[in-house]
């Protein structure tokens, strides 16, 4: 008999120690560095403690993903178990964490491992999703399979309050042609297939909000039920403006609220809000 399909991912999902323990999620720690100090998310740092350190430092933070050997010793330790893995990840775009994963995969040729690139900034969305159908008891096939056309069907919108932070990453795509007019204006970007892309330059906080609202009745065609989670960067206020605009204006199936952490605030910067969203039929499990 074939064993449940265990979950792999990182601290950049945000998961709760709630959902890691029901779901048994294995999830690696991928560090922020201030200088000389390192920090793994989600271990040893808060994100209140990020947010008000990264407000006084004088240089940016960097990020690393996870040790070298923790993804061989996971998949050695479910593999050992009987278990396939699913394992899904940080962007590859912002992180090596999924070059990490499938060199790992190959120490183990096997064991039945599959690696999932999020592209996005929606991985909470994707692990939750696989974790509830690995519970359904889906097989590795099929739940690659279902995991993979929702990866494509989530849309990833979001107002930033700066392009510093992803600038001096060196991983702002085409959004650089904003660089020059960030003063005057309020950018609403996309995250799809790992690029920043530029949607709309909007004159205020409040305009940008009516353009992703209007963008989603484009998407989301009549009252099809949702599922979306608004997300920030130290910026509840107008992360909840956004929530109470889309719980009005829509069939809200699921409608949650998280602040992303250290990892993802050092690649975006504060004051950063925005939303993922699918319909409903862009999840269907079963159908695989």
């Amino acid at each position: 008999m074939t064993k449940k399909v265990k979950i792999v991912t990182d601290s950049t999902a945000y998961l709760s120690p709630e959902e890691i323990a029901r779901y048994d999620i294995h999830v690696l720690p991928l560090k922020v560095i201030f200088g000389l100090d390192a920090y793994s998310e989600g271990v040893d740092i808060t994100n209140e403690e990020f947010y008000r350190r990264l407000a006084k430092a004088a240089t940016l933070p960097t990020t690393s993903q996870p040790s070298v050997s923790d993804f061989p010793r996971i998949y050695g330790e479910l593999a050992q178990r009987g278990h396939p893995v699913l394992s899904l990840h940080i962007s590859s775009h912002l992180s090596g964490t999924v070059n990490s994963a499938m060199a790992a995969r190959e120490q183990l040729p096997q064991a039945q491992i599959e690696v999932v690139d999020s592209l996005s900034l929606a991985l909470r969305t994707l692990v939750i999703r696989a974790a509830e159908a690995a519970e359904a008891g889906q097989t590795l096939p099929q739940l690659k399979a279902s995991i993979e056309k929702l990866n494509t069907s989530i849309n990833a919108v979001g107002v930033l309050s700066t392009l510093e932070y992803l600038w001096k990453g060196g991983r702002i795509g085409s959004a650089k042609a904003l660089l020059g007019t960030l003063l005057r204006i309020t950018p609403v970007l996309a995250f799809e297939a790992g690029e920043v892309k530029v949607l709309h330059k909007a004159r205020t906080t409040g305009r940008a909000i009516e353009y992703i609202l209007e963008l989603m009745r484009e998407r989301i065609k009549g009252s099809t039920p949702i599922h979306a989670i608004v997300v920030h960067t130290h910026a509840i206020e107008l992360a909840l403006v956004l929530k109470k605009e889309v719980q009005a204006g829509f069939n809200c199936a699921e409608l949650d609220l998280m602040e992303l952490g250290p990892v993802l605030g050092t690649h975006i910067g504060p004051g950063f809000f925005g939303l993922g969203f699918y319909s409903e039929q862009d999840w269907q499990p079963n159908q695989y």
